[in-house]
């Protein structure tokens, strides 16, 4: 089977990654709208920009939606709405670029040890989570949470679960779980399976989260490789790297289709 990957491009390195994605048939994963200063700019032009520059993209287009300091679970209404707002717009844009999925952190604070704080986070992203699927499907748009600061897979799977919206899925950071839980990464796997269609893939020194080429660092990716290889459904594997220098150098690992330019 055909490996789906894609490049996660920076505004930095935007047309290197597309020059990349196009000679091996790759998708691109947009990270420009995820900052404030964009989304408070001119963000209408922007978008034309990236329509004209993702045209030539055969594979699939997804997009990094906002994460700085938002938070779904959070008990204030005020900071509620404002992240609902960022995201609302940033599924705008999604669907504006024919952008499959957007990725939004779910960014639980692992620091706080309190029984009521999980069970209250809980309940207030399944409140929120829900319409904002509705939403996102009447743009054609699939939302997957990924896993920030989490420290087990439950948090956002019994969110998934609870909701059970086939446009809320789930997005494993790999990098993320290694640095943030102390539960294996097979655990990770397993629980978020059935929602699982989207990961981010990169090394790290299992210090910082730094995001190095496949093979630098310290996961051994080809122990990891084969548990999301086993799926029940294809995921998308974005490489989540700084450089791309370290993607084109991943590749090998993947199994890709053979390029219509070869």
């Amino acid at each position: 089977m055909v490996d789906n990957v894609v490049l996660s491009a920076s505004p930095a390195n935007i047309h290197e990654c597309i020059e990349l994605a196009r000679e091996h048939d790759l998708g691109i994963e947009v990270m420009a709208f995820a900052f404030p200063a964009v989304l408070d700019g001119d963000w209408r032009t922007l978008t034309e920009q990236y329509r004209t520059w993702l045209k030539p993209i055969t594979g699939a287009v997804t997009l990094h939606g906002p994460f700085m300091d938002m938070a779904p679970g959070s008990p204030d209404k005020q900071i509620i709405d404002a992240t609902l707002s960022r995201f609302k717009h940033a599924l705008q844009i999604a669907h504006d670029l024919d952008a499959e999925k957007i990725v939004f952190h779910a960014n639980f604070l692992s620091q706080v040890h309190s029984e009521d704080y999980r069970l209250g986070w809980t309940k207030r992203n399944i409140d929120f989570w829900g319409p904002l699927a509705s939403y996102a499907a009447l743009l054609g748009v699939t939302i997957v949470i990924e896993n920030m600061w989490e420290s087990d897979p439950y948090l956002i799977a019994d969110v998934l679960k609870a909701i059970d919206h086939p446009r809320l899925r789930a997005c494993l950071d790999v990098g993320h779980a290694h640095l943030y839980s102390r539960v294996p990464f097979e655990t990770w796997v397993r629980v978020t399976a059935p929602y699982l269609v989207h990961a981010h893939i990169n090394n790290n020194d299992g210090e910082d989260d730094v995001h190095r080429g496949l093979l630098d660092g310290v996961m051994d990716y080809r122990r990891i490789l084969p548990l999301l290889r086993a799926l029940p459904e294809p995921a998308t594997w974005v490489l989540e790297m700084d450089r791309v220098v370290d993607m084109r150098a991943s590749l090998p690992h993947f199994d890709l289709r053979v390029s219509q330019a070869e």
